[in-house]
């Protein structure tokens, strides 16, 4: 190569050095600004993370009953959690497993959505929803019934769902599920059994695992994760999880409420960031209000946390 070329040659690099060598120190003081910037955030919201820890210890602290609580950070897998694996009474919180159970039922082939199903007086069941006080005969489709049972927590719909599909059914989902420690000994609403002391229990860790399955998209599959979703952002009963928080915040839950039992479970969707929350409680008192404004202002707590996050 001749001098001139190399020197051509050199002058083109030494050129490119000038001209890309502050662009490539502005990316990289940028890229380590912004590095910078992000852990300051982290660190902001581990600190916001421990004080509500501190603010839910104290609330269990005085609540005057047993709690189960799994709440968790959906973003970045954080977990508050306490007697997660203690059993508690399911009472209506067992329809959230059963829906699920009837929609897997689907996928099988088990059951059609669009199935028929006529309620009978054998049907009814005392306690909450509108079937009960319907006259025999009237038909709902599967589908229908899912959403009496979730929505208004029905009672008689639930009864109709278990009778399709059968309580030994409902029971080995639960296992395939990975739900350890949920079980279905009775019909959600027979309160007889219940008195000579056969009971269905769940923990707060189960429903919470259910929960966060169907917000990933991977309960049964991406299509009724999806549509168990939808049923459960259509729930009317909202004197707990969404009672302090802004009317225009998308909670997707379930309640269960009966004697000496009151809970809720479900996930926020805050634009600050997702997060789900269950809350058991078992109490004696004469009503259930102090538990539930129990869990309310857990999910307060934890709705303030994302709020001021920046």
């Amino acid at each position: 190569m001749a001098l001139t070329d190399k020197k051509t040659l050199s002058i083109i690099f030494i050129g490119a050095l000038l001209i890309c060598g502050p662009l490539f120190a502005y990316r990289y003081y940028t890229y380590f600004r912004e590095a910078k910037r992000q852990q300051a955030i982290l660190e902001q919201r581990k600190a916001a993370w421990q004080v509500l820890k501190q603010k839910l210890a104290k609330e269990i602290r005085h609540f005057k009953g047993e709690a189960g609580i799994v709440i968790k950070d959906l973003r970045f897998n954080w977990e508050i959690s306490y007697n997660k694996d203690r059993l508690f009474p399911s009472a209506s919180l067992a329809k959230l497993p059963i829906m699920s159970a009837c929609f897997l039922a689907v996928k099988e082939g088990r059951i059609k959505l669009d199935r028929q199903v006529v309620l009978r007086n054998s049907d009814k069941f005392s306690g909450s929803g509108i079937l009960k006080d319907m006259r025999p005969g009237v038909t709902f489709t599967v589908e229908e019934l899912i959403g009496l049972m979730v929505e208004d927590s029905d009672n008689t719909a639930t009864n109709m769902l278990t009778n399709i599909v059968g309580i030994d059914y409902l029971s080995s989902v639960f296992n395939s599920l990975g739900l350890k420690n949920t079980n279905l000994s009775r019909r959600v609403a027979d309160f007889n059994l219940r008195d000579r002391g056969i009971e269905n229990y769940t923990t707060a860790e189960d429903i919470a695992l259910l929960l966060e399955r169907i917000y990933r998209r991977s309960l049964i599959s991406k299509d009724l994760s999806e549509k168990c979703l939808r049923v459960l952002k259509l729930q009317r009963v909202n004197d707990r999880i969404p009672k302090y928080l802004p009317v225009d915040v998308t909670v997707a839950h379930k309640t269960g409420l009966e004697r000496s039992v009151c809970h809720d479970a479900g996930i926020v969707f805050s634009c600050k960031g997702d997060f789900l929350i269950c809350v058991l409680t078992k109490h004696a008192n004469p009503n259930a209000v102090a538990s539930k404004n129990f869990i309310a202002r857990a999910a307060l707590y934890t709705y303030a946390y994302f709020e001021q996050l920046p």
